[in-house]
């Protein structure tokens, strides 16, 4: 019997939806159908001024939230439409939410009772309304029972791409450029080693969007244009959780317009394309320091995500792993913008089978866990 589900996701990039309909059954899962949404202005600057404090932060991550709903249940609607089916056709949707602060293992430690730090993470999110405006039950807020077992809560999509992508008795490296970039490294022996590299297309995108307008440099010509600054090169990888080992996860608390501004103050005469073609630079650096430290093994690199389509950028990943075969999910059948939203429809359908969703191998928590909570429609 085919299930559905359907999985949204908006990420760090902070450009929009991606939403899937995907189909299970005896095979691997299929992407039946694809859709997006952009966010407009004024929704995308309210979540980015989520991701730092501000005042009357309660009232407007809620109203954020409703918007979210009404964009998520939009594209739900799009894809319903898409593949002629309705509400009681599909199980459930599995929809990620907008992080706005990811502080895994921080804050709140009590030295004096011996109780570590918890720490939490935050995505916005009302997914009692998608279930009321879709008619669909919805799983959300998947990261937190991760960290509430002591993890980072992040990355989830490991178990998905060892998923779709594993092959047994070769080793794999799997490479999510979103807002931020993480890793996953498919053992041959099925074993899996996860983590956030550094900074995907966030720094890039701002940069490009601060200089020309534009919300990403298409295809990388920008930065291709630019010449890449060696000193402010060095000062970017000279941030310290890059050294750091894993289980590791991070973001826009981390890596955001504030951190660049300071690290920019001593190059401020240098030409804004040539700040792009050294952000690239060092997103690029950033992940293949941690494809040659963690997935050495591996004879080619999966790359999904927005980075994907920037053509400057995956010529970069190639130059600086000339023994991997550098090539977008696309050649494996799943385009690199459908990725993610497939990974949250897959753990969507786990937890309705009270399967875990997360692997204690990346995330470091204490053992395999049902993520998710579930919103009846």
């Amino acid at each position: 019997m085919t299930e559905r589900y359907i999985g949204l996701m908006s990420g760090t990039s902070l450009d929009g939806v991606d939403g899937v309909l995907i189909e299970f059954s005896d095979s691997k899962p299929r992407v039946a159908i694809h859709r997006t949404a952009p966010f407009a202005t004024n929704l995308r600057a309210e979540l980015l001024a989520l991701n730092t404090p501000g005042s009357n932060e309660l009232h407007r991550a809620a109203l954020a939230a409703n918007a979210l709903a009404r964009i998520y249940a939009q594209v739900v609607a799009d894809l319903l439409a898409g593949a002629g089916l309705q509400a009681p056709d599909v199980q459930a949707i599995g929809v990620h939410g907008q992080t706005v602060r990811h502080r895994p293992q921080e804050l709140d430690a009590d030295a004096q009772q011996g109780l570590a730090a918890v720490g939490y993470t935050l995505q916005i999110n009302n997914p009692a309304l998608l279930a009321e405006l879709t008619g669909i039950d919805v799983v959300a807020d998947f990261r937190s029972r991760d960290v509430a077992a002591g993890g980072q809560g992040a990355p989830l999509v490991p178990a998905f791409h060892r998923e779709v992508f594993g092959r047994p008795g070769e080793t794999m490296a799997v490479l999510n450029i979103g807002g931020i970039a993480n890793l996953s490294v498919l053992g041959a022996d099925a074993g899996v080693l996860g983590f956030d590299c550094g900074p995907g297309n966030a720094l890039m995108d701002h940069w490009c969007r601060l200089h020309t307008g534009q919300p990403f440099d298409t295809g990388g010509a920008w930065a291709a244009g630019g010449t890449v600054h060696q000193p402010l090169l060095q000062a970017l990888l000279a941030e310290p959780y890059l050294a750091k080992a894993p289980p590791k996860s991070t973001g826009r608390d981390l890596f955001n317009p504030q951190w660049l501004t300071a690290r920019l103050q001593p190059f401020d005469a240098l030409a804004p394309a040539d700040i792009q073609a050294t952000l690239t630079e060092f997103t690029a650096s950033a992940c293949v320091a941690s494809v040659a430290s963690y997935g050495k093994e591996s004879k080619s690199l999966i790359v999904c995500g927005g980075g994907a389509l920037n053509t400057h950028l995956m010529q970069r990943l190639q130059a600086g792993l000339p023994q991997l075969a550098v090539a977008s999910s696309e050649a494996q059948g799943l385009p690199p913008l459908q990725v993610e939203a497939a990974a949250f429809a897959w753990l969507a359908r786990r937890t309705l089978r009270r399967e875990a969703g997360n692997l204690a191998s990346v995330t470091g928590a204490r053992g395999a866990r049902v993520l998710g909570a579930i919103y009846p429609a």
